[in-house]
């Protein structure tokens, strides 16, 4: 009966490695219960065959987890199953602002270095080229790099 027992949890525990590792990736409960049935199957094997059997237990346990994970890394499974798009979109905030330099705005938030403005009707973030810029306060564009709009107090507009 003890046999049975061991054959069935160590077959369970290859089933359940097996799901972790094809259909469920990532630590979920079938991994688990494949730990936990592998463990199982070794530690009552120790508790009543004795240490010779527990040994080819423990044996047969790791062979069975190599050799799945051998046997998935040559079928290409873990290949079929990874992702192989990579995403190329950069996102221009600009894109259909029409802010151009020296135009003006108001300031939305604090500039504490990046804050929010309002330029032409429309809420951008924005950079302020040198200290603090109170909201509320006018900035005018002082210039434009990449995708970020760099102000100034018009105070402070030349």
């Amino acid at each position: 009966m003890e046999v049975i027992v061991i054959v069935a949890l160590l077959l369970i525990g290859a089933v359940l490695f097996a799901v972790e590792f094809a259909v469920a990736p990532g630590i979920s409960v079938s991994g688990v219960g494949a730990v936990v049935s592998l463990l199982g199957a070794v530690v009552y094997s120790f508790l009543t065959l004795g240490t010779e059997v527990s040994i080819w237990v423990l044996l047969i346990a790791v062979l069975e987890v190599v050799g799945l994970t051998v046997w998935f890394m040559k079928s290409r499974t873990i290949d079929r199953l990874s992702l192989k798009k990579s995403l190329d979109y950069c996102y221009n905030p600009l894109e259909n602002a029409q802010i151009k330099e020296g135009d003006k705005g108001t300031a939305l938030t604090r500039l504490a270095q990046i804050g929010n403005v309002e330029i032409n009707g429309k809420v951008i973030e924005a950079r302020s080229a040198g200290g603090f810029i109170e909201e509320g306060m006018p900035v005018q564009v002082a210039r434009i790099e990449h995708s970020t709009v760099i102000v100034i107090p018009v105070a402070d507009a030349r």
